[in-house]
């Protein structure tokens, strides 16, 4: 029996979050633009705020190697759900796509992070109230002045398709 996608899971998380309005959702697209597919978050979260602005329960932050700048922003907005999306090492195929929970992401790769995802997770459940999840996005590579791979592009480009769907319905 195969699991179900992360797309399937994340609709799951949403129905389960205690709100009995449509759940706030905040996405922090992370990473370094200039380091090849770890800019694969930032792509995501510009593109998704391109396509779904003018929301009221959506919030789309460009975090950058720092996402722990943006708890500001975050508590003004006050999400149910923060969701993560970051190039991780998580020994996959390149170009696989994980829906992470962040107590699970103590083992992942985020050395180009100020502080360790984990860290921030446990802040925004413990200080917001909020529940909190990680779009891990498997890299092709991470070569210092590189753009994204193709692969990397086109993973980006679907699950930007795939979260403005969950997010719209």
């Amino acid at each position: 029996m195969s699991s179900p996608s992360w797309s399937e899971q994340l609709r799951q998380s949403l129905k389960r979050l205690p709100t009995e309005r449509p759940p706030r959702v905040a996405i922090l697209g992370v990473g370094h633009e200039l380091n090849g597919d770890d800019g694969a978050g930032l792509a995501v979260a510009r593109a998704l705020d391109e396509r779904l602005a003018g929301q009221d329960r959506l919030l789309v932050i460009e975090a950058g190697p720092a996402p722990e700048n943006q708890t500001g922003r975050l508590r003004a907005f006050g999400p149910d759900l923060v969701l993560i999306v970051d190039a991780a090492q998580m020994g996959a195929a390149p170009g696989s796509v994980r829906l992470v929970p962040w107590q699970a992401t103590t083992g992942l790769s985020a050395s180009t992070h100020t502080l360790p995802l984990h860290i921030l997770a446990k802040y925004l459940t413990h200080e917001l109230g909020c529940d909190v999840a990680l779009l891990g996005l498997q890299p092709v590579h991470n070569r210092v002045d590189a753009p994204l791979s193709d692969a990397m592009r086109a993973v980006a480009a679907q699950v930007v398709d795939d979260l403005a769907a969950i997010l719209s319905a």
